[in-house]
């Protein structure tokens, strides 16, 4: 996925590699003469690899299920609605707190902006090589698609992958534009689904009081409701087939067009443009760096803050929950995520003889097999296919299993990485990309 000459334990650190025709040289193979052009494109080594890609898309992937657990082992709708489930007060609290605040959108935001880099960066290669990208790009979304099907509806309804995949078939069109043009379009296809959801809450007043009745108890499920999710999770594969299936196609249709396609697509085309600038390959300088990060967090975690004490002074309800208090997390996840980039940047330039970042690297050098891992592992503890703990444990409980799981992730993929090129994921998907074995 990264096709890159240059030694990643070597980053530039002059803030000039911003300059467009700067970044390219450093970034992306060299044009080939019109010979080279006869070549297949091909996957790259491990030695063509950027390091601090690796680095930001391992830390991404790990976070990612610090949020998803709770969708793997409580009813679906205590992801959004922290009422809607167990208990809620002193460690839980906290706990729930800190992933929302802390992880909430932030680690799919890093992990949606790098997929778009992951995009320029592939497709300048294959077309330095080649002259073209277009059989190559849509041939990986093609799979990645198939993937997320398979994934969603046979493991578990959140998965991203079949987001993904559709995003990707739509930013490609956008991959040569400038900053100038990325970042503009970027912002205002994320504005879109806000806008939508604004626009959802102002019409509540207009809606017919039984679908106001209806959603609202969709928001806060009865008993019976919430019993029924509990022991279709807690039966056979079979028994979750329709309830899972069922979720999986609404976030495939409906929350795909409302929010979806446009927070993650435009996270892609803006994740184009900081790649252009090489903000993603530790190509700045530690000050830009150290600056991004803390006005990032401290600007975001200040907003995404501010928004649970919003909600929880008025009451989360519906009508403010929903529509409204979701903005607060919406926007200031942004700044979060690019205050977590600047910090792991600024750390990666600041200790690039240390070790502490191989095995971040190794994770994210196998990141598609490390998050269906991630589904493998939880739906076999939480399920009733294997240990049937979905609803039994606590948050602070599903803290411990978090870390487990996260430690292990983090000394097996160096493992595995000392002996293979790609994860067995990556393998399978890059196999099928190039239609021979990588």
């Amino acid at each position: 996925m990264n096709a890159s000459p240059v030694d990643a334990d070597e980053p530039h650190d002059d803030p000039g590699v911003a300059d467009q025709e700067v970044v390219d040289a450093v970034v992306v193979d060299q044009p080939t003469t019109t010979g080279d052009r006869q070549h297949r494109a091909a996957p790259v080594s491990s030695a063509q690899r950027i390091e601090a890609l690796d680095v930001l898309r391992g830390f991404a992937v790990l976070g990612i299920l610090v949020v998803n657990i709770q969708a793997f082992a409580l009813p679906s709708m205590a992801y959004m609605n922290p009422h809607a489930y167990g208990d809620l007060t002193g460690v839980n609290y906290g706990v729930w707190w800190f992933t929302h605040v802390m992880c909430d959108q932030k680690f799919m935001t890093i992990f949606s902006m790098l997929f778009g880099a992951g995009i320029v960066l592939m497709t300048s290669r294959s077309e330095s090589r080649t002259g073209r990208s277009a059989g190559v790009h849509y041939r990986r979304m093609g799979w990645l698609i198939l993937i997320g099907l398979l994934h969603a509806h046979l493991l578990w309804y959140g998965d991203i992958l079949y987001l993904y995949g559709m995003c990707g078939l739509l930013v490609w069109l956008f991959r040569k534009q400038s900053i100038v043009v990325l970042f503009p379009l970027g912002l205002s296809m994320i504005a879109v689904a806000s806008i939508i959801m604004l626009l959802g809450g102002w019409s509540m007043p207009y809606w017919d009081e039984q679908a106001v009745q209806e959603f609202a108890q969709v928001w806060s499920p009865s008993a019976e409701t919430l019993q029924e999710e509990l022991d279709a999770y807690r039966g056979s594969w079979w028994d979750q087939a329709l309830p899972r299936s069922t979720a999986a196609l609404g976030i495939q249709t409906f929350m795909l067009m409302i929010w979806g396609v446009w927070r993650a697509g435009g996270l892609m085309l803006i994740g184009m443009g900081l790649y252009r600038l090489g903000i993603f390959q530790a190509a700045r300088s530690r000050t830009f760096y150290a600056t991004l990060a803390v006005v990032g967090l401290v600007l975001g975690t200040a907003i995404s803050a501010y928004g649970v004490h919003w909600n929880d002074q008025h009451g989360w309800t519906v009508e403010t929950g929903f529509f409204f208090g979701s903005q607060w997390n919406y926007w200031g996840s942004l700044l979060s995520a690019m205050g977590m980039v600047g910090a792991l940047m600024f750390l990666y330039l600041s200790s690039s003889h240390a070790r502490w970042h191989k095995p971040l690297a190794a994770v994210g050098q196998m990141a598609l097999t490390n998050y269906l891992v991630q589904t493998v592992v939880c739906t076999t503890i939480f399920y009733g296919h294997g240990f049937g703990y979905f609803g039994h444990l606590q948050r602070w409980q599903l803290a411990v299993v978090v870390v487990t799981i996260l430690a292990i992730q983090l000394v097996y993929s160096p493992i595995w990485m000392s002996h293979f090129r790609y994860g067995p994921m990556e393998w399978l998907w890059r196999s099928l990309t190039y239609w021979k074995r990588a």
